[in-house]
């Protein structure tokens, strides 16, 4: 009996020590006892820090290891975070791989990204299958969050955003007619041109032209010389900053000098930076406003600034926002590895206030925020008064 007592104990003991080897596999060595003091919780980031998008990846992920930074040296923190970042080179098939490296290789909690919203329709059904929070921080197209009940984003959606910029230049400039300029291979740009369009409609403006261009275009001047004919009082782009810097540029050495209404992707220095002064009088729509007077919002601006020598942009608030919030909902949830308990604590969080200001999820997982209009002078977005 004794002896048979022995090898009970030893087979349970290899098995113990077997599972103990598998629970540390991944680089998830702390997840086997969720929620307990002292956890790490794995989270995946899936951006585009290098390739066409790299100035709002770059962004994000300057925010993001400032708040996973912070979060770590707090001595509050009940879990640390271990952070699996990707670079997507703004590719949808990298951004596919990504995401299935995030979920099947390394067991992370939750993702925030991918970037774009071209890489979350591509990317994020591989999240919602799996049952895996996909978190975007820039993905505004109509139609993201429609992906399924895991997929949230903090990114102000186009259909937010752009009736609150349009509105406001309408109250202030009291304009007629606009001209339309979107990127027609891009998803987010198409749905934005919509908005715009339906937007225009409702007030009651006259749209006289609605031009196409592509991603990486480089010359706008066929476009440009119809709008000129058209002479609207207002041109309306659609586009990342790269194309909008291009435009505008192009536009000013025609002689237009129309103020120009941008969407979310005119939103990074990089745009004032390769527009120039051509980028003066543009208007955009944003939760980040470096001016807003909150402790959040200037301890946030003081720490990147200190950290990275620059200030931030909205990309960089919204990511660093983002990682807070994700962190927030694994401490409240207690678990560091049951994914849908995770994503039902996110969809909760209420009275969250960070560097974006006060921020909770809607019932289709979109964020329910408050908005300012910036507008660009003397080269620096400043609150369009």
């Amino acid at each position: 009996m004794q002896k048979k007592w022995f090898k009970g104990m030893a087979a349970v003991m290899a098995a113990a020590a077997l599972a103990g080897a598998f629970a540390g596999c991944g680089g998830d060595k702390k997840a086997a006892q969720s929620g307990a003091a002292g956890q790490t919780v794995k989270f995946g980031f899936v951006t585009a820090y290098t390739g066409p998008g790299a100035a709002y990846g770059q962004a994000m992920k300057e925010g993001v290891d400032l708040a996973v930074e912070e979060i770590n040296k707090d001595p509050k923190t009940k879990m640390k975070i271990d952070l699996v970042t990707y670079d997507t080179k703004l590719n949808k098939a990298e951004a596919i791989n990504a995401v299935k490296k995030c979920i099947e290789q390394d067991k992370v909690l939750a993702i925030e990204g991918p970037m774009t919203s071209g890489e979350m329709f591509a990317a994020g059904p591989v999240a919602q299958q799996s049952k895996v929070v996909a978190f975007g921080t820039g993905t505004t197209a109509p139609g993201i969050t429609d992906l399924g009940d895991y997929i949230f984003r903090n990114a102000i959606p186009g259909k937010l955003a752009i009736p609150v910029t349009v509105q406001k230049a309408y109250d202030k400039l009291g304009f007629k007619t606009v001209a339309v300029m979107y990127s027609n291979n891009n998803d987010q740009m198409v749905g934005e041109n919509k908005i715009y369009q339906d937007v225009f409609k409702q007030l009651g403006v006259n749209v006289v032209d609605t031009e196409t261009f592509a991603d990486k275009d480089t010359d706008f001047s066929a476009q440009l010389t119809k709008i000129q004919a058209a002479n609207p009082d207002v041109i309306a782009i659609a586009g990342l900053y790269q194309e909008g810097a291009l435009i505008v540029k192009k536009a000013r050495e025609m002689g237009m000098t129309q103020p120009i209404i941008g969407n979310n992707g005119f939103n990074s220095p990089a745009y004032i930076q390769q527009a120039g002064d051509a980028a003066n009088g543009t208007l955009v729509a944003t939760p980040w406003n470096p001016e807003r007077k909150s402790d959040k919002a200037q301890a946030f601006r003081k720490a990147y600034v200190a950290k990275y020598g620059h200030e931030p942009d909205q990309f960089a608030a919204q990511a660093y926002d983002a990682m807070y919030v994700m962190h927030q909902a694994a401490e409240q949830s207690g678990t560091t590895t049951d994914r849908k308990k995770f994503r039902d604590t996110l969809a909760k969080i209420k009275d969250f206030e960070g560097a974006t200001g006060k921020f909770q999820f809607d019932e289709h997982r979109d964020p329910k925020m408050d908005l300012d209009v910036l507008q660009v002078k003397d080269g620096k977005w400043v609150p369009f008064a």
